[in-house]
Parts: C-alpha cells; sequence; structure tokens
C-alpha cells in the first residue's frame, strides 16, 4: 500500500503536548446546562410527530443541513482546520458564522481539536479515537472535560483574529438566530424540522467521520491510523467520508481523489474559486492519486 505523506501542509502542527484552556463562555463551563440542552435538542424532534411533516418544513429542513454541513465541512474543517484554500476576512467570517450555526460550537474550539485529532490520530491525547470505544468517538467524548476548552496552541494563527475570539466566545448565537429564523418562516412545524431535526441530523453525520469512517470501509492508503474510506458517510457530509484520503493529505480541498467518489464540499468550493470568493485551492498531486483499486480493500478496523 502507498505510505501516507506527511508534510508541513498536510500536518498544521506538530505532535507536541499543549494544554486546553478552561472551557470557553458560559454554556460550555455550565456542563450540566450544556448536556441538558443538548439532549432537549434531541428530545425536541419527537414533536415533529406532533407537527406532522408539511412540504415547506421539510423544505426547510433540507435547506439548512445543507448550509451547514458546508460551514462544517468548507468552514472549519477544509479552512479552519487545514488552510487548503485563501480567502478575504470577511468571507472568513461568513464561514465561521455558518460554521458555528450548526450547533457545534466555536470556530477557533472546532478546527483547535480537529488539529489535535490529527496530531495524535488513535494514539493518547486523540480527543476521540474509536479505540477508546465507538460510542465514546461518536459522542460521547464531548462531554468530557478534557477537550471542553479550546486549544489556543493549535489555532493561534485564527486566533489572532478578535471577530473569531468573539464569536467563538458566544458560539450560541448563531444558532438561537437560526432557531428563531426557522420560527419566523415556518412557525412551529419550522422550528422543529428547520432547526431542530436538522440538527440532530448534521450533528451524527458529522460524529460518523470519527466513528464509522474510522471502524468502517476501504483504505486505499497505509496511514498509521484507522481511518476508512466510506461512501454512505461521504454522501450524508458532503465528502467527509473519503477519510482515509483525507488522513493521507490533509491539505486538500478536495477528499474524493477519483471521480466516482462524490464530494459535494470541493464542488461548492470550485464554483466559488470560479467566482474569485476563494482562491489557490490545493489538490493533491499525482503522486498521492497514484494509487489504484489494487490498494482498496475493504477493512474494519480490529
Amino acid at each position: 500500500m502507498a505510505t501516507a505523506v506527511r508534510t508541513p501542509e498536510a500536518d498544521p502542527v506538530e505532535a507536541v503536548e499543549h494544554p486546553f484552556e478552561p472551557a470557553d463562555g458560559w454554556l460550555t463551563r455550565t456542563e450540566w446546562l450544556s448536556r441538558t440542552i443538548y439532549w432537549g435538542i434531541h428530545a425536541s424532534v419527537l414533536l415533529a410527530f406532533v407537527t406532522g411533516a408539511p412540504r415547506s418544513a421539510l423544505v426547510l429542513c433540507a435547506v439548512t443541513y445543507a448550509v451547514r454541513v458546508f460551514g462544517i465541512t468548507g468552514g472549519y474543517h477544509r479552512y479552519f482546520a487545514h488552510k487548503s484554500f485563501k480567502t478575504s476576512r470577511a468571507f472568513q467570517f461568513v464561514l465561521a458564522v455558518l460554521g458555528c450555526s450548526a450547533t457545534q460550537k466555536g470556530p477557533l474550539w472546532w478546527s483547535g481539536t480537529h488539529r489535535r485529532h490529527h496530531a495524535y490520530t488513535d494514539r493518547e491525547g486523540d480527543p476521540h479515537s474509536p479505540r477508546e470505544s465507538f460510542w465514546y468517538a461518536h459522542q460521547g467524548w464531548i462531554f468530557d472535560p478534557n477537550w471542553g476548552g479550546t486549544p489556543r496552541e493549535m489555532i493561534r494563527d485564527f486566533a489572532r483574529y478578535p471577530e473569531l475570539e468573539w464569536l467563538n466566545r458566544w458560539h450560541v448565537l448563531p444558532p438561537i438566530a437560526l432557531a428563531v429564523l426557522c420560527w419566523a418562516i415556518g412557525g412551529f412545524a419550522g422550528l422543529v424540522w428547520g432547526y431542530a431535526v436538522s440538527t440532530v441530523a448534521l450533528w451524527h453525520a458529522t460524529y460518523c467521520v470519527n466513528s464509522v469512517a474510522h471502524v468502517w470501509g476501504t483504505r486505499r492508503y497505509d496511514t498509521p491510523d484507522t481511518s476508512r474510506n466510506n461512501a454512505l458517510v461521504a454522501l450524508l457530509t458532503f465528502g467527509e467520508g473519503w477519510h482515509n484520503n483525507h488522513h493521507h493529505y490533509q491539505a486538500s480541498a478536495r477528499n474524493g481523489f477519483r471521480w466516482w467518489e462524490i464530494d459535494l464540499t470541493y464542488y461548492v468550493l470550485r464554483a466559488l474559486a470560479a467566482v474569485g470568493v476563494i482562491w489557490d485551492l490545493r489538490d493533491p498531486p499525482a503522486s498521492v492519486l497514484a494509487a489504484g483499486p489494487a490498494d482498496e480493500a475493504p477493512r474494519k478496523a480490529a
């Protein structure tokens, strides 16, 4: 198998110890309240049986899901965590707000924690390795106080922007604004479907990258971790399920390395680049793309 590419671009930080700061903002400091809200949003999905499924609410659900998936994949992940393209300071903030609206905390916390994952993948210090347990990797880790604060040493390049620091502290504001907007557009059904249902669906789609895509799927590259390419996860997350590709060459704006590996995030990024909103997209070099189908075999993590 091809071995993993380790480049400065692919590894934004070295694997060294950096203590986390205390959790950011009043919400994350109040652990019981944070958990209550988290599980309360899950429980509120049941209200869909009360509201029914009007077409307008389903459309709103699909739109808020799709836009926020891109906020996480194109914004938090490929831009803030891996710097796989460049953009203006204004659009950088737009990406941060879109990611924040997904109710997955602030941009500095998310991307800094993700950089730590790459620095320690499947070893001690990895916030969400499935070697701890499948369900810990899926969502249990988010309640672990070790990972509650922003690892600022991991994300100092973006921590210098005061607007990102402010948004990281007040990460609850975009989700609240989105919930109000959904109510204004579609009433109670709009709130339930446009915010609650789409948020829970997005949470677990994102979590599947950390859990499912480290347990089930194919391995094109012999990376020193358990990353897998999983087509179903890729469809749900607009390309993030091509996770073995990503762990092999992390700096790429493109996760789908074959024409048939659908990567909706990359297609949107290409469109944004075509109109000049972003630029300098990083693509994997030919040497990275050289591994062929003979290297791809379905596996399950031991």
